[in-house]
């Protein structure tokens, strides 16, 4: 009953305060008909509001229960969910959900943003164990069993094939919408993550991936149909004709996308930071030949890179990339910077690369850098031919 919990159950005193309300409203002496107390008014409405959120929240809970596929445990006290995607649930990159645990609470919901594409087969999310409930939640998930009645540590596979009799319920509301779902209304994006707040981010790394993967199949199989074409005309030209038809008219179909070029950025203070999204760094980086997506690693708890004092690591660190084409403190093909970035230089660099496109600036963080890039965001719209269009979301 501390922390968080003391929060949300005194919260729910608001019932004694309107049975109050409604008496104090009933006893006024000097109105006798009815539909001069107005008290209930003012009341219904706030109440069934709250009591029609509440029951669809309870129908989608039921609806969308979902089962867990991994847990995987993290540096930096933090932890991923791999869940199975409810029938029905459809989202966008960027946006977030609601979960309950009953075995924890029965009445908390917690929102997490989704690190899963649209397009993946299961669901996911990342959890920084900040507050006594994801505390709890990670406890359940991942201790192992010491009593009959103790809930115990999954043994996690492949997915399909998990015993889900040992593991607690977990329920999905939403999903709720974000400001970065909006990013392809853009040309170009620059996607900065303070910490765990690079994880609306990597959704929207993986759906860039994912299309990227999709016109790469699309241009195979283009040309593939061409060849095919080609050789069928050798024995009639009416099937020519209706295999261009057909391709012209499957390729009309499809609505084009208007992002072409997305720059990330994430900060961190930690160097096991960087392990949380370690599998999309390097597939971005294998996958994305064509330079669409730029990928940029922070690390603020060392000196940058002119300094004296990083000057060896900073060597050693260029040789093995350069070598081996892995970064020594990422892990990842993605070269790790030092200290924090020089923002008015990135806007700059953007500008000169872009001329003439919409950029769309998603910041996810602590609230202290949101105020020096909206500044560069006006700054840079007005003496730039690039609009820079800013975003907020504080975690």
């Amino acid at each position: 009953m501390t922390g968080f919990n003391a929060f949300w159950y005194s919260h729910h005193l608001f019932a004694i305060v309107y049975i109050l309300l409604i008496i104090h409203g009933e006893s006024t002496f000097f109105v006798h008909d009815w539909y001069q107390k107005t008290t209930w008014m003012y009341i219904c409405v706030p109440l069934l509001l709250y009591a029609g959120e509440r029951s669809l929240r309870t129908r989608r809970s039921r609806q969308f229960a979902v089962k867990i596929f991994k847990v995987s445990v993290l540096p930096g006290n933090v932890f991923s969910l791999t869940m199975s995607k409810p029938q029905g649930f459809k989202y966008k990159s960027g946006q977030y959900i609601f979960l309950q645990c009953p075995t924890i609470s029965s009445f908390e919901w917690h929102p997490f943003s989704i690190t899963s594409a649209p397009g993946d087969d299961n669901l996911s999310v990342h959890i920084r164990t900040v507050g006594d409930w994801t505390q709890e939640l990670m406890r359940v998930f991942t201790e192992p069993c010491s009593s009959p009645n103790h809930i115990g540590l999954a043994k996690f596979g492949q997915p399909g094939r998990i015993d889900q009799r040992g593991l607690p319920r977990l329920s999905v509301d939403g999903p709720y919408g974000a400001p970065a779902q909006d990013y392809r209304n853009y040309d170009v994006l620059l996607l900065v993550g303070l910490g765990i707040g690079a994880t609306p981010f990597i959704s929207i790394l993986r759906d860039l991936l994912n299309n990227v993967r999709l016109a790469e199949d699309q241009t195979d199989s283009s040309v593939t149909d061409m060849s095919r074409s080609e050789d069928n005309s050798l024995n009639s030209i009416n099937s020519q004709t209706t295999v261009s038809a057909t391709t012209t008219s499957s390729s009309m179909k499809k609505k084009p996308q208007r992002t072409t070029s997305a720059h990330f950025y994430w900060v961190t203070r930690e160097p096991g930071s960087f392990e949380w999204f370690k599998g999309v760094m390097n597939e971005v980086a294998e996958m994305d030949q064509k330079g669409v997506i730029e990928m940029h690693n922070y690390l603020t708890s060392v000196y940058e890179e002119g300094d004296a004092r990083s000057t060896l690591l900073t060597m050693v660190q260029a040789l093995n990339h350069a070598k081996n084409g892995v970064d020594i403190l990422s892990g990842t093909r993605v070269r790790t910077h030092f200290a924090r970035p020089n923002w008015r230089e990135v806007f700059n660099k953007i500008a000169a690369k872009h001329p003439y496109s919409t950029v769309g600036v998603f910041y996810c963080g602590m609230p202290v850098l949101a105020k020096e890039l909206r500044k560069l965001s006006l700054e840079k719209s007005q003496t730039t031919t690039t609009r820079f269009e800013f975003h907020k979301e504080y975690f």
